[in-house]
Formats: C-alpha cells, sequence, structure tokens
C-alpha cells in the first residue's frame, strides 16, 4: 500500500502545472460517438489548433519556471501614495548610501588582508587556507549585511568531510552568498563575464571553486575529474552544487542534473526559500545583470530567507543515480515548498529542438484523444 501511495504521489508531481482537459471539453451528452477508431494523425488533421494549444501550454509551463512575480501595487490611493513615496526616499537617499558604506568597509577590510595573506603564506598552505576560508565568509558577511540579510538557518552547519557534496535549490547567484557566509563552500559555477568573473578566476579559486562553461564539452569532462578529485580530500572545503544548473524562480524545482549523484558520496539537501515580502531575489540572467540585481536588493527593505540544513542521503541499492537525484529534490522541495516540474533547466538558456517540441505537443494531444475515447 504505501508503495502505491508513493507511486500516486510521483504521478501527481509529475502532473503539476497540467491543465485540467476536461475543463476544456464539452459534456458527455455532446460528444458524437466516432464511427471507426480515431487516431492521432486523424485528430492533428481535423484540428491542426490543438496542436498550437499544445505547444503553448508546454511552453507556458516551461516559462513560468523562470518569470519573476511582481508584487500587487498597493499605492493605489491618495492616502496611500505619500506614504510609498516616503518609502522610496529612505530605500534610496538613507538605506543604499549606508548600505554601500558598508560593502565599501567589507572590501577594504577584505582586500588588505587577503593579499598579504595569499602572497606571504604560501609556505604555510594549512594556516593560509584557514585564513582565507575566514575572510571569504567575512566579505560574505558584509554582502549579506548590504541587502539587510535577514537569514535563518536550520539544522547542524556543514563541517569538513571527504566523500560528501552538498546539493541546493538555485534561485540567484546570492545563493551563494547566503550559505558562503556560514561555510566557505567550494561550489561548481558557470563562467561569468566581468567583476564577477575576475572573483572567480582569484578569490573564489583559492578556495577551492571550480568553473566551467556550459557550451564547452571539454570542460564538461575536467570538471567531472575535479569533482570526483575534490571529495576524496579530507581537508577540501565542502562541495557545493547547484544541480539545477540554472536559476529558478524560487516558486518551482527543475530537474536536477545526475553528476552530483553519481560520485559515490553522501549527498546532503540544502533547501532556499526567499520571502517576497520586500524584494524577489529571483536572478533572471536573460534580463538582468547581476550587478543591477544587487542594486535591487540594496534599494529594498530587506533581503529574508530561510535556509535548512537536511538529513544525508546515499544511494540505496538497486537505485539509479537519476532516481537518486529525483529523491533528493522530492525532500528539498517538500521542505522549501517548492514545486516539482519535469524540464531540464538548460533549455532556458537553448530553444527546444523542433523534434522535442513536437513529442511534447503529440503527448498532450494523445491524452486528449484518451479521454475522448473514454467518453
Amino acid at each position: 500500500m504505501s508503495g502505491a501511495a508513493s507511486l500516486n504521489t510521483s504521478r501527481s508531481e509529475l502532473d503539476l502545472d497540467r491543465p485540467n482537459i476536461e475543463d476544456y471539453l464539452p459534456s458527455g451528452s455532446s460528444i458524437q460517438e466516432p464511427t471507426g477508431k480515431l487516431r492521432l494523425r486523424d485528430l492533428l488533421d481535423i484540428s491542426p489548433t490543438l496542436t498550437e494549444a499544445a505547444g503553448a501550454i508546454v511552453d507556458d509551463s516551461f516559462t513560468r519556471c523562470f518569470k519573476s512575480n511582481p508584487p500587487e501595487p498597493w499605492n493605489w490611493n491618495i492616502y496611500l501614495f505619500p506614504l510609498w513615496c516616503f518609502g522610496v526616499v529612505v530605500r534610496y537617499l538613507i538605506l543604499f548610501p549606508a548600505r554601500v558604506l558598508i560593502l565599501t568597509i567589507g572590501w577594504i577590510i577584505f582586500l588588505s588582508t587577503f593579499i598579504p595573506v595569499n602572497l606571504l603564506l604560501k609556505g604555510h598552505p594549512k594556516l593560509r587556507a584557514k585564513l582565507e576560508r575566514f575572510l571569504v565568509e567575512l566579505i560574505c558577511s558584509f554582502f549579506v549585511a548590504s541587502w539587510t540579510g535577514v537569514v535563518k538557518y536550520h539544522g547542524p552547519r556543514p563541517s569538513i568531510r571527504p566523500k560528501q557534496v552538498f546539493v541546493a535549490n538555485h534561485t540567484s547567484m546570492i545563493d551563494f552568498i547566503v550559505l558562503e557566509q556560514m561555510t566557505a563552500f567550494a561550489v561548481i559555477m558557470q563562467k561569468h563575464p566581468g567583476w564577477v568573473g575576475l572573483l572567480q578566476s582569484t578569490i573564489l579559486e583559492s578556495i577551492g571553486c571550480i568553473e566551467f562553461n556550459r557550451t564547452e564539452l571539454k570542460d564538461r569532462e575536467i570538471v567531472a575529474k575535479k569533482l570526483n578529485d575534490h571529495v576524496q580530500g579530507a581537508d577540501n572545503n565542502p562541495l557545493l552544487i547547484f544541480p539545477e544548473g540554472t536559476c529558478v524562480n524560487n516558486h518551482y524545482s527543475v530537474m536536477f542534473k545526475k553528476g552530483a549523484f553519481e560520485l559515490g558520496c553522501s549527498v546532503c539537501p540544502i533547501a532556499i526559500k526567499y520571502n517576497k515580502i520586500f524584494v524577489d531575489a529571483f536572478w533572471n540572467s536573460r534580463k538582468q545583470s547581476f550587478t543591477m540585481h544587487l542594486l535591487q536588493l540594496m534599494t529594498s527593505w530587506a533581503v529574508v530567507c530561510d535556509v535548512w540544513y537536511l538529513e544525508p542521503q546515499v544511494l540505496k541499492p538497486g537505485e539509479t543515480p537519476i532516481e537518486f537525484a529525483e529523491r533528493v529534490r522530492d525532500i528539498i522541495c517538500a521542505r522549501a515548498g517548492l514545486k516539482k516540474v519535469p524540464w531540464d533547466g538548460y533549455l532556458k538558456h537553448s530553444r527546444p529542438s523542433p523534434k522535442y517540441r513536437e513529442r511534447k505537443q503529440q503527448s498532450f494531444a494523445d491524452s486528449v484523444l484518451q479521454r475522448l475515447e473514454d467518453k
């Protein structure tokens, strides 16, 4: 009975966001029985609009994972508008300059300490690594303070030990900063241009972070080897991976890549949930640079979020890495209140091929056909 219940739960999650087709079908009395067996080809021939509708539904189910949901406007009358204007003045003319000052002081302290440590302690690798971890945690704390971050951590703090990897849902690059201020993780990250790329190749590389370019096949092979080497080291910083591979809007969770789940080590889930009462922390990198994203956070009232360090999980006998990844995703989604969708997040960066879209459209049309035949 428990297995059947689990199967039903899994099916219901996979059907997430699928429209209730019966709502769009005519009543049973108005449907004429087909004279012969109705095939999918016949359905598509007699109803070309259905194919377009199926494609629109598929696109909408996918793109909603990467849409920011702006709050409803509340300054809609003469009584509330002055209060809203006062809030704008406070946020932009008082809080923002103070936050810029806090971040500037943080960078001065960090650079004046990190550079000497990096240059003068090359002969003392353990002491140097310890100080660099502390300094990275410190500058991340200054970043969180510059947003007036209110972060509540639940569960035991991660520790350095071999054969473990941490995985988390991904909303923004600030996920890394929020987690890094508590523990200096070595994170797998996409290469970025500009000042972010400079930090990646200098400061973050010193704590074991691994860069890759998702479009380079050679990079993937190199990263896979580095991952295996990193998790075996007893003194390496804890490894953090965002297996979704892209930023999702903190309402949904897309498919996890299996790379983190075939390393032969324990997987420690981390669930991150942002409260959008003051600002939406989702970063849409295709519409907004990370600099503008930080400015948006620094001109808001506060960034509020919860972080849960969950129980480590291991691969069960007979379980595949893909099934393992889905089980861990279930745990994170349940804790953070996210909705699972059966999409590959990399499709955000490249449009689906016509064949892929056609398969999805035919699958939807087939489900409509089956409902019609059941009637």
